[in-house]
């Protein structure tokens, strides 16, 4: 279980002692937090891989992929370490892969998607849509960070983003690359916690991902 975290020393002890019900090895990625972070990772008992200074999400995924793959893990699986993921949830996605040859198994939130800001409900479905069209695959919810991902899948796509359009480019990447992406249902969890996502910021960035993700196809 890889767990991306900044300044998230509020809900990471009690989100490991959840997820170690489920016996997965859990890594925490920590993005140069300043609020105890590592410290929490560290008295929880999970492996701890520190970045010096806040680079961005996609880094942050990119440091535990390369662990992972140095491992010879079989899958990756991610959570967002604000505790806005349900660990009870794990074992949808444990079951769906057992059933599935699908190289990502990414959450929809979008099946019940109360509580969800709406300018987060809107971006969302937009990004959705133009993934969607541009893999060939239903993907109701492209932005949620609750994912399964094969270790082969890691092994074979080209990731060049840091921040949150990573997790759109391992879509497109996993695509081109002749992988299937498919979906479970999930819940989440929407607190007073203010969210990193900068709607104008990101979308720009989805934008340049698609544009430059079509020349590099091209090529």
């Amino acid at each position: 279980m890889l767990l991306p975290a900044y300044n998230e020393a509020a809900a990471l002890n009690s989100l490991i002692e959840e997820i170690k019900a489920y016996g997965l090895e859990i890594v925490v990625v920590d993005d140069g937090s300043i609020d105890g972070t590592a410290e929490k990772a560290g008295q929880s008992g999970a492996v701890l891989l520190r970045h010096p200074r806040n680079l961005g999400k996609g880094q942050a995924l990119r440091t535990g992929f390369k662990y992972a793959l140095d491992k010879k893990f079989d899958a990756v699986m991610i959570m967002d370490a604000d505790g806005q993921h349900l660990p009870a949830e794990i074992k949808n996605f444990l079951e769906h892969a057992k059933n599935s040859d699908a190289g990502i198994i990414i959450g929809n939130r979008m099946h019940e998607p109360r509580g969800m800001p709406f300018i987060r409900k809107l971006t969302n479905m937009f990004t959705s849509y133009f993934i969607s069209k541009i893999t060939g695959f239903n993907i109701p919810d492209s932005q949620c960070g609750f994912r399964l991902i094969r270790s082969n899948v890691l092994r074979n796509i080209n990731l060049s983003t840091m921040k949150y359009d990573t997790e759109s480019e391992i879509l497109l990447e996993a695509a081109w690359n002749n992988f299937k992406i498919e979906s479970v249902p999930v819940k989440s969890v929407y607190a007073n916690q203010k969210s990193q996502i900068q709607p104008l910021i990101d979308t720009i960035r989805f934008w340049i991902l698609i544009g430059r993700s079509f020349k590099r196809r091209k090529k």
